[in-house]
């Protein structure tokens, strides 16, 4: 199966596509990679994709999910597109108890 992650020296680079404006923030599944792009991990947001309100959103959701602090998620690429690019720094798979990564 491909990964929708890279391991990194600084951690670990995820990517990711939103669906803003959803009924209810959750975990999509994983969409395999197209001509151009690169697996992806999709993930509906209940935010709307104004004021930054869906990347505030999916920083929190990935948070508790991953039990790991807000600040130790970086937006990377895409902050005002549905497709995105985020550092989970200092974050070891191995160590993390979240079925994401077995996707």
């Amino acid at each position: 199966m491909e990964k929708f992650y890279k391991h990194t020296d600084n951690g670990i680079l995820l990517n990711i596509k939103v669906v803003p404006n959803s009924s209810k923030t959750m975990i999509m599944g994983v969409e395999p990679a197209g001509i151009v792009e690169e697996p992806f991990l999709k993930i509906k947001i209940s935010s709307p994709a104004n004021e930054n309100k869906a990347n505030e959103e999916l920083i929190k959701f990935l948070s508790k999910e991953l039990k790991i602090p807000k600040t130790s998620i970086e937006l990377v690429k895409g902050a005002k597109n549905k497709e995105k690019r985020l550092l989970l720094k200092n974050f070891d798979i191995k160590n993390s108890n979240s079925k994401i990564f077995e996707m």
